[in-house]
């Protein structure tokens, strides 16, 4: 976990793609995708079928070596509005628990906007925490802070012939943008022209590595 600081909040950035705001005990997630592997195999596109066990054992990590006490997950947390239903019985008694064990908050993204029931936790379309508004999609014309999800940013690179892709932040001033922590979830390049619009001027790609956070401008 390294310092990020953002709208005068103190937060630990995580390399697994989630935010710690220790002042709150609190884990900020998006993109989860639960039931992205069923949803593709039911058009007969066949993907590793087990995608939210492994989404579900990294919060339940995250969730153990933080000591948070709330979570937040910032939309998309379903593929698709019957997402939660395809949930297999075990993956549904450990998102359950964790809603339980845990002050659960989930944001309305453009995937999940038809699911009737969840597993627990309370369902918002934004929240504002702190001053801090949380939603799905960054909305460019606000001037307040934000956090979002929705566009998956990597950094991209090529590196003495080799070519590098990591999950990252983009943050600028106002805005800050948090990697997809799916297990199966994509990318877009953090210098996409729709992930600058979003966050506006001084925006730059953040990646935690080890102590630090590495800050890559995005021109």
């Amino acid at each position: 976990m390294v310092p990020l600081s953002f709208a005068g909040e103190a937060f630990l950035a995580l390399p697994e793609a989630a935010l710690y705001w220790p002042a709150r005990r609190a884990l900020l997630v998006a993109d989860l995708h639960f039931e992205k592997a069923s949803w593709y195999a039911r058009f007969g596109q066949f993907l590793p079928p087990h995608d939210s066990r492994a989404t579900l054992d990294v919060i339940e990590a995250l969730v153990d070596r933080t000591g948070a006490q709330a979570l937040f997950s910032l939309g998309d947390s379903f593929h698709d509005s019957d997402g939660a239903a395809r949930l297999d019985p075990q993956a549904r008694d450990r998102l359950s628990a964790l809603t339980e064990r845990l002050d659960w908050t989930w944001i309305t993204g453009n995937h999940d906007v038809g699911v009737a029931t969840l597993p627990g936790g309370r369902r918002v379309a934004e929240a504002n925490v702190g001053g801090i508004w949380l939603r799905h999609e960054a909305q460019p014309d606000d001037p307040r802070p934000e956090m979002s999800g929705h566009f998956h940013p990597k950094l991209r690179l090529s590196l003495r012939g080799r070519h590098v892709s990591r999950r990252c932040f983009v943050g600028s001033a106002t805005k800050l943008i948090l990697p997809a922590l799916g297990a199966l979830t994509g990318g877009l390049d953090a210098g996409h022209g729709e992930i600058r619009r979003a966050v506006g001027p001084g925006a730059a790609a953040l990646v935690p590595v080890a102590d630090r956070l590495l800050r890559f401008p995005l021109a």
